[in-house]
């Protein structure tokens, strides 16, 4: 692998993990009614 690889692997891994937070922090705010200032 050279560097262009390694690079390419961290930032889909560092993308991959902040989609996953973002998406879960989605959801909890979806299914948590009781918490009205965080309704857009």
């Amino acid at each position: 692998m050279n560097t262009l690889d390694v690079i390419t692997v961290i930032a889909i891994i560092l993308f991959a993990r902040l989609g996953v937070r973002l998406y879960f922090r989605y959801r909890k705010l979806k299914n948590d009614p009781k918490n009205p200032k965080n309704d857009s």
